[in-house]
């Protein structure tokens, strides 16, 4: 079904027990913000703040479970939409040998027909009010995290149209500088920075709108890595199964879904200097640093009579972004199957890869090799090409069961004949890269490959303790069988990962172990999750990922992988490394100290308790 407004998805929500309405007043400024983070990481409800010191509610977590973004989708499961696009390919591609068999495609053809985007003459809902002056402080746009550069709006559906007359609906957050000014957050790889660059060239001031809210199809379709030439709101129609009816901008020529609750209007002069924007804590769970962009100048605000604003809070996984990410995962698997790499069976993008970071695929494998052949076809293909760890394993292999994705990788992956090293573009977020917006890419073939299986990995771990400069020891893994021992070190000198790989291949500290990762003192290496996080967002492959060799100059068959802070001191870093996101004590107390006004439940205590403890002293955006 589609969803005439938010309001009947909030009704929705809220028959099947997904949504809790706070009517206490809540600022915000830092304190939504923390509710919510406690929420996501427990499996919380959607929530309705009713009372937000401005005339409208903010509905905020509204896709952050598997069942809130089915319902969002209109399926029972993501993985349903796969299967419809599976079938629609199937439809249109397969041979038409007869004249009924091309009549039987009519219906189908009709029903495409009924999905494409409508314009229509006069105004729609999302103008039944019409602001006097653009004043975004009427609206309640959340600071999320306490050291971000301001108010963002995070769920903003940023319209533009290309000079030769190509629409663009992408998602791009936007810190509120005035009443009537805004960042515009285009990415260096994105649609709207690809239309930009366009206006530039031609010396021409671009027109923009930008909606909030409407049909939670709206707000996915903006996000999803669709080809350039292909419609969003086409998207939309196809997730809707009902076509979007579009009305113009009152201030340009920009036509938006016309039951949006709300519209700003304006533009970007391609030949204004752009501006500092951020920090923003943001969804590598790491502070994006301050950078030069675009500056949005409003010119028109216009909304639904009974308008709801909506809002996401990025951060630590997991946060709502990774359902909306398990949505992209299993719609355009099938699409990738049909149309690039057919041995592909399943595909899996772990919350703590914080999207592209890390990439487990399972693929029938029939030919020496074709592991190799699926990570470099994926490295090229649209948004993969920001992978960093690329895991390819056999369709037996469960690509969702980490653990035996893991053993997978323990019994077939040789540390060196069965590790690809590559490089490329990566996600302009990326802190880790050498340099900005490129860095190295490591792919590992967990196929079988016909050799013997590997001896269980042992540790000596009185050895292990008696090394100089390793804090902790994290032998869970190798006490299951897993071939993946986490150290924790001291950081004091140049090369330290490197040199304590040496004493312990010297010292014989363990055997048959292939894969050990080093992480920081302020890590806590007893939580795998949180291992997984910080060595995908740490590492660049090509500078962290290493061997040592032994006396006879021989590589040992071992992977380091140093997932520690860089520095200049010690790594000869020069860009600025980033402080990890946490709620400050200030925000932290005062929540505590409400719960029981907000009615959502038992309490829940902050996510930000720990994460606080491991904040880097002197960091970027430290306390």
């Amino acid at each position: 079904m589609a969803y005439d407004t938010i309001d009947s998805f909030i009704k929705k929500l809220e028959e099947a027990n997904e949504l809790v309405r706070v009517k206490a007043p809540v600022n915000p400024f830092l304190e939504m913000a923390e509710i919510n983070d406690r929420l996501i990481k427990n499996n919380g409800k959607a929530v309705l703040f009713e009372n937000t010191g401005t005339r409208f509610p903010v509905l905020i977590n509204m896709m952050g479970s598997l069942k809130r973004i089915s319902m969002a989708l209109n399926v029972s499961h993501p993985d349903d939409l796969g299967g419809q696009i599976q079938e629609l390919f199937r439809t249109l591609t397969s041979p038409k040998e007869s004249f009924m068999d091309k009549l039987r495609l009519l219906p189908k053809l009709n029903e495409i027909g009924g999905w494409s985007p409508a314009k229509q003459k006069g105004r729609g809902r999302c103008q039944e009010v019409i602001m006097d002056k653009p004043d975004l402080s009427q609206l309640p746009v959340l600071t999320t995290w306490p050291y971000d550069g301001g108010p963002f709006i995070t769920l903003p559906v940023v319209h533009t149209v290309s000079l030769a007359g190509m629409p663009n609906a992408g998602m791009y957050r936007m810190q509120v500088f005035d009443k009537d000014k805004t960042g515009m957050h285009w990415h260096l790889h994105k649609g709207g920075a690809n239309m930009f660059r366009e206006y530039k060239e031609a010396g021409k001031r671009m027109p923009v709108t930008v909606t909030i809210g409407g049909d939670p199809a709206y707000i996915y379709a903006a996000t999803a890595p669709l080809p350039e030439n292909i419609d969003e709101y086409l998207l939309a129609g196809f997730l809707r199964k009902k076509k979007v009816k579009m009305v113009k901008s009152l201030t340009n020529d920009i036509y938006v879904p016309e039951d949006v609750d709300f519209v700003i209007e304006g533009y970007v002069d391609a030949n204004e200097a752009p501006v500092v924007e951020g920090p923003f804590g943001d969804h590598t769970g790491y502070y994006s640093l301050q950078d030069l962009y675009p500056v949005f100048h409003i010119t028109k605000i216009t909304h639904r009579r009974n308008a709801v604003y909506s809002a996401t809070v990025v951060g630590i996984p997991p946060q709502e972004d990774a359902w909306i990410g398990l949505a992209t995962e299993r719609i355009f698997l099938n699409p990738i199957k049909m149309t690039m790499i057919p041995e592909i069976q399943d595909m899996n993008m772990p919350p703590e890869g914080v999207f592209h970071n890390i990439v487990i695929n399972s693929i029938k494998s029939s030919y020496p090799g074709q592991a190799v052949k699926v990570m470099n076809s994926l490295w090229g293909a649209g948004q993969m090409m920001f992978n960093k760890f690329l895991i390819v394993v056999d369709e037996k292999v469960k690509v969702s069961d980490y653990k035996q994705v893991l053993q997978a990788v323990s019994e077939n992956v040789h540390p060196i004949e069965d590790v690809l090293s590559n490089r490329g573009p990566m996600d302009v977020l990326d802190h880790a890269s050498q340099k900005f917006a490129f860095g190295g890419k490591m792919g590992f073939d967990a196929t079988k490959n016909g050799r013997e299986q590997w001896p269980s990995p042992k540790v000596d771990l009185d050895k292990m303790q008696h090394l100089k400069h390793v804090l902790a020891i994290n032998t869970s893994l190798v006490e299951e069988g897993i071939s993946v021992l986490i150290v924790k070190i001291e950081k004091n000198r140049k090369n330290a990962a490197r040199k304590i790989a040496r004493k312990m291949m010297e010292k014989k500290v363990m055997k048959h172990v292939r894969f050990v990762v080093f992480m920081e003192e302020v890590a806590d290496i007893q939580c795998l999750p949180d291992v997984v996080w910080r060595a995908a967002n740490n590492i660049d492959p090509m500078r962290d990922c290493f061997y040592v060799e032994d006396a006879e100059m021989e590589l040992y068959p071992v992977l380091f992988m140093d997932a520690t802070r860089k520095t200049a001191a010690y790594d000869a870093f020069d860009r600025p490394w980033p402080n990890i996101v946490a709620s400050s004590e200030e925000t932290i107390q005062l929540v505590d100290s409400r719960w029981e006004e907000y009615g959502i439940g038992e309490f829940i205590p902050s996510p930000s308790l720990k994460y606080r403890q491991q904040l880097y002293a002197g960091g970027a955006v430290a306390e």
